[in-house]
């Protein structure tokens, strides 16, 4: 029998010739501009920066636009907020607050209101694990905020999601988890008397 000649094997790519995706590109500029802001870089240096790092197609060309920067210093992990609803209620918002990883909200008997639209989040993703209980969950998010509600059980409750899926860079994603329950879970963009009281308290801390 005549053998069968082996096919070449394939080597992988040396990392740094990797196609880079969007948020790698992201990441780069966000590092750039706090290398400016720091004053690491002038501003002229940033804008011809973050020329090329939005055009950069490998990691090589985003890895040589931050060679001679400090790296950025990894954040400790935080502990999830735990807001519990109980007989009067709990909300977080619309002041702001510092935003972890991970929320989670029990509705209870009095209800639970998450307020992201005055935060300065640079997370890429929160998970909020929602169960609405008695009285539900609601939870608002800034405009070109993003929504995924797919690991969600609507319950008896139900899930409303009034979000759009028209995601900003640099923006999270909110990774809704748990479950509606009796009161029901809504995730939406702020309401007709929110946006005026945004647009008139444009700095409340």
């Amino acid at each position: 029998m005549t053998a069968q000649p082996s096919k070449p094997s394939r080597c992988p790519l040396p990392s740094d010739l990797l196609r880079a995706s969007d948020d790698e590109r992201d990441a780069v500029v966000e590092q750039l501009r706090d290398a400016a802001a720091e004053g690491r870089i002038d501003f002229d240096e940033l804008d011809a920066r973050v020329g090329r790092a939005l055009k950069a197609r490998t990691h090589a060309e985003l890895a040589v636009l931050t060679a001679d920067l400090p790296r950025p210093a990894s954040p400790e992990p935080q502990p999830p907020l735990v807001l519990k609803g109980g007989m009067y209620g709990a909300s977080r918002g619309p002041a702001r607050w510092e935003v972890p990883g991970r929320v989670i909200a029990h509705g209870g008997v009095g209800g639970v209101k998450l307020d992201f639209t005055r935060v300065e989040c640079r997370l890429t993703e929160v998970v909020v694990e929602a169960y609405g209980e008695t009285s539900g969950v609601t939870i608002v998010i800034p405009d070109g905020w993003a929504a995924d509600t797919r690991g969600m059980d609507p319950g008896r409750g139900g899930l409303r999601n009034e979000t759009t899926p028209d995601r900003l860079p640099g923006t999270p994603l909110i990774r809704l988890t748990g479950s509606g329950g009796m009161g029901g879970v809504i995730i939406r963009h702020p309401d007709r008397r929110e946006r005026r009281r945004l647009q008139g308290n444009p700095t409340q801390g």
